[in-house]
Formats: C-alpha cells, structure tokens, sequence
C-alpha cells in the first residue's frame, strides 16, 4: 500500500488549509487512517484519526480546529485545518493501519502499517 499527501503550504495565522491522503495498491476498508505532525526537533505528534464506519478521534490541540474525513470508495482521507496557528508548523504525515485500532492504539505511530511522505504545513504569524 502506498498513501499520497498533499496540499501543504504556507498560510497566515488563522487561515486555512487542506490536506488529502490517497491510497493505492492492496487497501482494507477495515483499515484505520490517521494524521500525525512532526517539528523540527520534536517527536511525531498524533493528531487525528478515523475507522472505517467514520468514527474519528482528534487530540487537544486541534480538537474544535480540525476535521478528518475520508471516503472509502477513493480511497482517499482529508484533514480539513481551520483557525491555523503557528505551533501547527510541521510536516504532516498520514498513516494507515490494516486493522481496526483500539482508541489508545490511534494515537500511537507504532500500530500503522503504512506511511506517507509527508506535507509541509508552514504558518505564519
């Protein structure tokens, strides 16, 4: 499986941004796909996830700010980013699981099987 991201950019605080993430190859439509950010410097942060009856589970930080959708039919999983701030710099990668994952096993980079290349999301303030 190879997942795709895009629509990283540079946007000003409060602004708005898109990300997507295409699968390809052997997919599960049980499978579970998530977001992460990374820093410079920092560890990979999770910051949202969704199964494949559309039950998503976001962190703090972005929570009321972000929305993670996905349409099984394409293939295809979205973070939609509002109200942007600066501290949400960092490249964005999208992961997916073969499997269902436990609510803790979401937030944990170590349960995906497959990743993206990442996306990078600058804000400026």
């Amino acid at each position: 499986v190879q997942l795709q991201a895009s629509g990283g950019g540079l946007v000003q605080a409060g602004g708005s941004l898109r990300l997507s993430c295409v699968a390809s190859g052997r997919t599960a439509s049980s499978n579970t796909m998530a977001w992460f950010r990374q820093a410079p410097g920092k560890e990979r942060e999770f910051i949202a996830s969704i199964w494949s009856n559309g039950a998503t589970n976001y962190a703090n930080s972005v929570k009321g700010r972000f929305t993670v959708s996905r349409d099984n039919a394409k293939n295809t999983v979205s973070l939609q980013m509002n109200s942007l701030k600066p501290v949400d710099t960092a490249g964005y990668y999208c992961a997916g699981s073969d499997r269902p994952l436990s609510y803790a096993g979401t937030r944990s980079p170590t349960s995906y099987d497959y990743w993206g290349q990442g996306t990078l999301v600058t804000v400026s303030s």
